[in-house]
């Protein structure tokens, strides 16, 4: 299953307390007499995804919601695969993406430069304490570029050695051939026991320096991650003082430090970076920069140091779904690496740089600034409530806590800001997960919509397990997110009946 996997998969015997349920579009249902209503991929010249299946047509959107051929209004509880940040057909956007096609609908960015993509390029890095971006048309694109430009600039340092990269286990970093094994899923996540959650992120740095040895740090290029485990373990998130403490491992071995946020950056999480959200938290002692009384938390030296890295992907959320876009954002011990050496980046694509996914990306940056969406900068963690999207996203998390956490089967309700998964296990004592041929994740997905909403959906490990995650637009209003969570746990107890 893809990280972009929406599509149900045929439904599997029940068991388990499982409901029978059919998947949506599923080739045993009945066609509809009006063949405007759906779309029939099995008579399709597209290659669709799932050859078994007829899609329903959604024929316009606006705001939170999709219309389909049917007349049916379904709530967009997922953004589409995360990417809606700020709601469908906003005026000033389209405006700015038409305007654009109009005056200047392409360039080669190997010739020439354009005034929205030195723009855009300027808010990010001043916004992030980066010093170059590029964009491209996709987050596998984004990906890609990143390893290679990761590799450049060992070899402009004259270390042709390294040619190691590390990812951790239960991720996705792409849909290219080159991604696909970066991040490669075993069947479950390890993490060594430890009693307090300072010591859990020295656990996983030693983990990661161990790594490194065992490879031989001269060998070692980057090390690559999500903030926010994404489409691959359903929005599970770092431990506080994990990035900063995996940062300076890197560091110490001349690894570089690469953050994917193709899919939890862009302001999903309530500030514009993910990587962001990795400061102390009030609780712990005030020498290291919190409010809290002493104890033995205190041994999580460095919390609060900045998580900065050293190159950074984003994508989804970053264009709104307006026009296709990606960026790799360039810290400048990077770009002096290439400066020093070639003075040039060994990379490029038809549509880097494109006019129109940059206009997009711009009026959509604009458009969250305008409306408080996000936090731009790196402030501190009493301070992110300031931003809209992490106000809405602690409603959405509170109401989630309430209404699903106690239903049957749910084994995990976790993430950040309006970037939120459910995990469901087939024992919630042991969290035992189904057997992957049970497709639960897909039987819910399903039932949530037929209540009108549309989720995303995948297996909690890529391989085992199952989730859904809910991230709407920027822009859902709290009336919006209880009809989603009704949804939600309509579609549960349907699948799941007590």
């Amino acid at each position: 299953m893809t990280a972009d996997t929406i599509a149900a998969t045929p439904a599997a015997p029940t068991t388990n307390g499982l409901k029978p349920s059919k998947p949506l579009g599923s080739d045993s249902k009945p066609a509809p007499t009006d063949e405007q209503n759906t779309h029939d991929v099995t008579d399709s010249s597209v290659l669709h995804r799932n050859l078994k299946v007829v899609l329903p047509i959604v024929t316009h959107a606006r705001g939170s919601y999709l219309y389909t051929s049917s007349g049916q209004r379904i709530l967009d509880g997922s953004g589409g695969a995360a990417v809606v940040s700020v709601g469908h057909g906003v005026p000033e956007i389209i405006s700015a993406v038409s305007s654009q096609i109009s005056t200047l609908p392409y360039v080669s960015s190997a010739l020439f430069a354009i005034q929205p993509a030195e723009e855009l390029a300027r808010r990010m890095c001043r916004d992030s304490g980066m010093e170059r971006a590029v964009f491209l048309s996709g987050g596998s694109e984004a990906v890609e570029s990143a390893i290679k430009l990761a590799r450049q600039y060992h070899v402009e340092r004259g270390e042709r050695q390294r040619t190691e990269f590390i990812a951790r286990e239960a991720s996705y970093h792409g849909n290219t051939l080159g991604d696909t094994w970066r991040g490669a899923s075993s069947t479950s996540r390890y993490c060594r026991p430890t009693s307090t959650l300072s010591r859990r992120a020295t656990a996983i740095a030693t983990e990661l320096e161990e790594k490194i040895l065992a490879l031989g740090p001269e060998r070692v290029a980057a090390f690559f991650a999500e903030p926010v485990v994404g489409a691959a373990a359903g929005c599970v998130p770092f431990v506080p003082g994990y990035l900063c403490a995996m940062k300076r491992v890197c560091e110490k071995y001349g690894v570089l430090f690469c953050l994917d946020e193709i899919m939890c950056g862009a302001g999903r999480t309530g500030k514009l970076h993910a990587w962001m959200n990795d400061l102390v938290p009030s609780s712990l002692p005030a020498r290291l920069g919190g409010e809290g009384e002493e104890s033995e938390d205190a041994e999580g030296e460095g919390w609060g140091e900045e998580a900065r890295p050293d190159i950074q992907t984003l994508g989804k959320g970053l264009c709104g779904g307006y026009a296709p876009l990606s960026a790799v954002l360039v810290s400048r011990k990077v770009c002096e690496g290439l400066e020093g050496g070639s003075g040039a980046f060994r990379n490029g694509y038809t549509f880097q740089s494109s006019g129109t996914g940059v206009a997009a990306g711009l009026a959509v940056y604009e458009y969250m600034e305008k409306h408080d969406f996000t936090m731009m900068m790196p402030v501190q963690l009493s301070e992110w409530l300031g931003a809209e999207c992490a106000r809405r996203g602690q409603y959405l998390r509170r109401l989630l806590e309430e209404r699903v956490s106690p239903l049957p089967h749910v084994g995990n309700v976790r993430g950040l800001g309006l970037f939120q998964g459910i995990e469901f296990v087939a024992d919630k004592n042991t969290k035992a997960p189904f057997a992957p041929g049970e497709h639960v994740a897909d039987k819910v997905a399903n039932a949530i919509l037929e209540h009108g909403a549309a989720v995303y959906h995948g297996a909690a490990t890529r391989i085992t397990g199952d989730h859904i995650m809910l991230c709407p637009p920027y822009t859902v209003s709290e009336a919006e997110i209880d009809e989603l969570v009704d949804a939600v746990v309509k579609g549960i107890q349907e699948v799941f009946p007590q």
